[in-house]
């Protein structure tokens, strides 16, 4: 009988960082969710699987439903929708709006800007009615889409963000959604960043993009998405995203009071995210890790490596090192192939999650001769049917 035990080291990682102190970031909005996407790190969370009402910034969905219908090839960019009195009776109502008309016929094209830069409810009614039929059948279409794509706190009623007591998003799963535009849709993502749209010159005054991240200049980051919201009931909020270098940083707040405080708070959090945590290289792609043991095979144990650089984000506090653990079920069974994953790597990062990376055989190992076998064999024997009676002694080894 081979029995298989996990096994575990501890390792230290010697990273020292000549950096000012990290500061923990309180920030006033009511939910919260913080994402470096470049090392898959969340640097904050508050109350960000909480459900609250998204206000606009649930068009996300709504425009992620578009983009996918472009993906599909059921609409083209210039693929032309009518504009019913429903859709009209949003601007009426007031709110944001692109200021359809019912003799109107606004292309995708038009309604991705008018959703994205002017908020347009009509918009998004329009967009709903031309890819479903009906706005709650896309409703109920964009909630069934939500959990297919790992949105596990939102039900969507209507697909402008027009409040109703059941209409819900948490943060986490608004910065989900932006991370999949980002990455999934490259080809439309940059109209995020447009600051202006106004649809044949009839709304001069709802013709800017509300995103205050947009008119930031000054700083070494840039902004370039995504959406902000608002409603009496859910506040001021913002979906957003900057980048610094090679690093993107992609956040979800609401509940802020004004659209004064979203604009301090957005910008806030993303120096924060970005002066605050730095990216460093913890073990390079190929470079021994540990060894593992290897059973019944032509070498007594085998390296482990990573298959890629290992770069993770660690607060500017960290001024000691870090600590990780490698963990494999052992001892491995040869033959073992070259690059297969046989362990895992877990650093632990002070206040962050821990961050776990596969780890892959370093080199061939083949099976063992019948040399090897009979030798193991007999020690496992030993193990099992000698060592209990002897205290673990070898009775053929010499007196020490």
């Amino acid at each position: 009988m081979h029995l298989r035990l996990r096994r575990l080291l501890v390792l230290t990682l010697g990273l020292m960082l000549a950096a000012l102190p990290a500061r923990a970031f309180e920030t006033r909005a009511t939910a919260a969710w913080v994402y470096d996407m470049t090392t898959q790190t969340v640097l904050m969370d508050k109350n960000a699987d909480m459900p609250v009402p998204p206000a606009s910034m649930s068009k996300l969905m709504t425009i992620n439903m578009l983009f996918e219908a472009l993906r599909d090839g059921r609409v083209t960019m210039d693929t032309t929708f009518a504009v019913s009195s429903r859709a009209t009776e949003m601007t009426r109502r007031g709110g944001s709006t692109m200021y359809l008309q019912e003799n109107d016929r606004p292309t995708v094209d038009e309604l991705i800007h008018g959703m994205i830069i002017n908020s347009g409810n009509d918009a998004c009614v329009v967009v709903a009615e031309g890819l479903s039929g009906t706005e709650e059948a896309f409703a109920a279409q964009m909630t069934e889409r939500g959990k297919a794509i790992g949105l596990t706190n939102s039900v969507f009623r209507n697909a402008s963000g027009w409040p109703d007591p059941q209409m819900r998003m948490s943060m986490r799963d608004l910065g989900i959604l932006g991370k999949r535009l980002i990455e999934e849709f490259p080809e439309y993502y940059p109209i995020f960043a447009e600051t202006q749209f106004n649809y044949k010159e009839r709304a001069p005054a709802n013709a800017n993009n509300r995103n205050p991240l947009l008119k930031i200049a000054a700083a070494d980051w840039k902004a370039d998405g995504l959406k902000t919201g608002h409603t009496s009931e859910a506040g001021y909020g913002l979906v957003g995203s900057a980048l610094l270098g090679d690093r993107r940083v992609i956040f979800a707040i609401a509940g802020l009071p004004d659209d004064k405080a979203r604009a301090e708070e957005s910008e806030a959090i993303v120096n924060w995210a970005f002066r605050q945590f730095a990216q460093k290289t913890v073990a390079k792609s190929g470079e021994r890790v540990a060894l593992a043991d290897v059973w019944m095979g032509a070498e007594a144990s085998v390296g482990l490596v990573p298959a890629e650089d290992v770069r993770l984000l660690v607060p500017a506090q960290v001024q000691e090192g870090m600590t990780a653990e490698v963990i494999y079920t052992g001892p491995l069974t040869a033959p073992i192939a070259k690059g297969a994953q046989v362990a895992e790597l877990i650093v632990h990062v002070p206040d962050l999650p821990d961050a776990r990376v596969p780890l892959v055989a370093e080199t061939d190992v083949a099976r063992g001769g019948f040399g090897t076998r009979l030798s193991t064999a007999a020690a496992r024997l030993w193990e099992i049917y000698v060592a209990p009676h002897t205290g673990g002694a070898d009775p053929a080894a010499p007196a020490s």
